[in-house]
This record gives structure tokens, sequence and C-alpha cells, in this order.
């Protein structure tokens, strides 16, 4: 029986960058994030890319985002991609930040079939690194330059503190059955193969089996590292984003 090609870079690719807010393509339902009539960006002239007066049309958004240099100098992004990186960002955070349900209910959009607001908290958290309760771009961006751009260890680094819910350095199986639990429930009840009731607590077994090596009931970070990077699949798919803008 012949099965079907798997997706190619380029629609996983898509794929990552739709689940991401503000970087759906706009041909998907856009969820405008609500801000004060007086916050709204209005209509300007057409934006130079190289003009440094237009960097980041400051005076259209309630949060004023570091300088464009600065930017640079923190990410790995380019001048040009941190500029198309935040206009897609505008137009959907008019505010120029974004809260935790905002962001979930963008999120939510591509799992109509499932409910993803748990998961999605946890993604949120992930991005807001400094615990203000707000996502703004160049939390955004710091988080997208590990993601697409970063070594293997800061990638592997990234996902374990997605992980590790309660930023105490090591991932318990409650942490990672939390986890695995809003991964299937965004995935929905009427997925093929049907998900059995008792496959998260197994899938949460079989990691703390690949990834435990002292078995002290916890995996540290270096557990983590070492045991992704010995993982065939886990690497392939760490490599998937390379180059994806």
């Amino acid at each position: 029986m012949c099965h079907p090609p798997g997706p190619t870079k380029k629609a996983l690719k898509q794929r990552f960058l739709k689940l991401l807010p503000c970087c759906g393509p706009q041909a998907l339902p856009s969820v405008t994030l609500a801000a004060p009539a007086s916050l709204r960006p209005h209509r300007p002239r057409p934006l130079d890319p190289d003009s440094v007066e237009d960097e980041f049309e400051l005076s259209t958004v309630c949060h004023r985002p570091e300088g464009l240099e600065q930017l640079q100098e923190q990410t790995k992004f380019t001048r040009k991609e941190l500029q198309v990186l935040y206009r897609g960002f505008k137009n959907e955070c008019p505010s120029g930040i974004v809260n935790e349900e905002n962001f979930k209910q963008i999120y939510s959009q591509f799992f109509p079939q499932g409910d993803s607001s748990t998961y999605a908290t946890f993604l949120f958290n992930a991005f807001d690194t400094n615990h203000d309760g707000s996502v703004s771009f160049e939390d955004f961006v710091a988080g997208l330059s590990v993601i697409l751009r970063g070594t293997i260890d800061d990638r592997l680094n990234w996902a374990f503190n997605l992980y590790d819910l309660n930023k105490d350095g090591c991932i318990t199986k409650e942490e990672m059955l939390d986890i695995m639990k809003s991964i299937y429930d965004m995935m929905g009840k009427y997925t093929y193969p049907a998900l059995r009731e008792e496959a998260p607590r197994e899938h949460v077994e079989s990691f703390f089996q690949k990834m435990d090596r002292n078995k002290d009931g916890v995996v540290t970070i270096e557990e983590f590292i070492e045991s992704c990077q010995k993982d065939e699949n886990i690497m392939k798919s760490m490599q998937l984003f390379d180059n994806v803008i």
C-alpha cells in the first residue's frame, strides 16, 4: 500500500509560521487584537524599507519596540527581515503587545477541531521571558530567532524551557503529562486513528525512560539535551526550520 509523501520543508515552514501569532498569511481568517481607537494605526504613506525614519513606525503603536540596530544585535535576523516581521506583528497586534487571552484566541484558529487553550498558555509563557503577562515584539523576535536561527543547543534549551512549566530547572512527570494532555486536547477527539485515553501517560513514561538517565524521577537540561542529540528524528526536526525566513 502506497503512503502519501510527507510534508515538504516549505509546507512545514508555512505550518510552523501559522502557529505563531502575527505570522499567518493574509488569506487566513485574521483576528485583530483589540486596541483603543486612539492606538490603532492610521494608513501612512508607503514605507521605504531602507529609511531609518520608517524603521518601525513607532508613532503608530502603544508599545515602542527597541531600535532596529539593537534588535539586529540581539537576534539573528537582518534589518529587512525585522521590518517584515514587525509589519506582520503590528497588523495583528496594533497595540504592539499581545496578552495571554489574545494569544490563545489567535492560536485557536489553527486547531478548530480541538482545544488549544492550555498548550497556547504554555507557549505564551515560553515567549514571555520576563513574565510580565504580555509578549512584545522584542519577546516575539527573540524567541523566533532562537527557534529559526539558533544552534541545536539553543533550540533544545528553548524547548526545555517550554516543558519546564514552573521554571525550576527540571522537568517532572507531572509537567510532561500536562504538556502531553494539552497536545492531545489540541489535536481533538476525532483524530484517526482514535487516541486512547491512556496515550498521554504512556507517552510520558516513554519520554522518561529515554531521557531520565539517572532514574531520579526528573529530567535535567543536561539529560534532555544529551538524549535529544542522540535521537535522529529529533535532530532532523530541529533542522527543518533552518533558513525558514
